[in-house]
């Protein structure tokens, strides 16, 4: 059956998309659907542990946002932001980036950026992005967090304030590298992740390095026409042998956010085993799509017509997540990355059927 973008619309008011993160990290609001039992109920984040089961291995993305935006002005005159995409794969910082100018900045074109940072753009490629080479002394990463402005996203229509380093940053994240922030896991604290290890929970982590394909709208009619942007990714062998053991058990594995349920259907073979290792992932998971890996799903509430929404729809469903969608609006739920939060059971025999009945 041909899948069209639009069938992925939804209404939401501008109001419920939320500007600001919830005060404390686990104080949003959790809606938990079963779509085995057609069920949906609300609940507070900081509860989300009574859905867990001893046993449970819980896959966490530990990337980390980098103050990917940089302001200045073009050597020639001009001001300019230069926008870090991807890291290329060779000597010194040469980066993927966007750029914004009144005039976009040609091959050969120097810049000169905030505390003196001099770069040059070297090479130009499809979609209007371009490839600055960055001169520099020192730790370029420690630079950025001097004179990078947080990337939040554009449907928070205003500047990034002192606060959004920390909170558009997930408690775990140790692997700086992404653009934008995985987003289910800005709701977990220590403390919450600590209840989880006591009932029994195994966390394991992996990296994707969230890119710009998060945001990016979909410029096709059929789904299936679509292509994702490559993200760089790591599975490391703990977690390689958790997930896999998990399965051998019968146990279920639950993706914190859909930046690790693409790393762990992308990087998993055939037969549903998961590899030790890294590479660039570009899955697109539409529905009828078969998980391979994820059983349950945490994750935020997405965009209308987005690859995001597109993937929960393949793992729940597309009507009866447009139908929780539609009871997330009429009861005011908070809306994208500094939003409230939806569990996604996916298994008949899952806790959450007992705990929503």
């Amino acid at each position: 059956m041909t899948l069209y973008v639009n069938q992925f619309d939804y209404n939401l008011p501008e109001n419920l998309i939320a500007q600001y993160p919830a005060e404390q990290r686990d104080a949003s609001r959790l809606m938990v659907v079963d779509p085995q039992q057609q069920i949906v109920v609300s609940d507070h984040f900081s509860d989300i542990g009574k859905y867990f089961n001893d046993g449970d291995v819980l896959v966490v993305n530990n990337t980390r946002v980098i103050p990917a935006r940089l302001l200045g002005h073009k050597e020639s005159g001009g001001k300019i932001e230069v926008f870090l995409v991807r890291k290329l794969e060779q000597p010194g910082q040469c980066w993927v980036c966007l750029t914004k100018a009144s005039k976009g900045p040609r091959v050969g074109n120097r810049l000169v950026l905030a505390d003196g940072l001099r770069a040059t753009v070297v090479a130009t490629e499809e979609g209007g992005y371009r490839h600055v080479s960055f001169e520099y002394s020192g730790d370029f990463l420690a630079l950025l967090d001097k004179i990078g402005k947080m990337p939040l996203p554009p449907y928070i229509s205003r500047e990034p304030e002192i606060t959004d380093r920390e909170r558009y940053q997930t408690t775990f994240a140790s692997q700086p590298g992404a653009v934008a922030a995985p987003t289910a896991g800005l709701h977990f604290t220590p403390a919450l992740l600590k209840n989880l290890r006591d009932k029994g929970v195994i966390i394991c982590e992996l990296t994707l390095h969230v890119g710009l394909g998060t945001f990016l709208p979909i410029r096709v009619e059929k789904v299936s026409e679509h292509k994702m942007h490559a993200e760089y990714y790591c599975v490391p062998e703990q977690t390689a042998l958790e997930v896999n053991r998990a399965h051998d058990d019968g146990r279920r594995v639950i993706a914190l956010g859909t930046t690790a349920a693409r790393t762990l259907e992308y990087a998993a073979d055939g037969c549903g085993r998961l590899p030790a290792g890294d590479g660039m992932a570009d899955i697109f998971i539409y529905p009828g799509y078969n998980f391979k890996v994820v059983d349950a799903l945490v994750t935020n509430f997405h965009l209308p017509k987005s690859t995001l929404l597109m993937l929960v729809s393949a793992l729940a469903g597309k009507d009866f997540i447009l139908s929780a969608y539609a009871q997330a609006v009429k009861e005011q739920y908070r809306f994208f990355s500094y939003g409230d939060c939806m569990f996604v059971c996916n298994r008949a025999d899952d806790i959450c059927s007992e705990r929503c009945s």
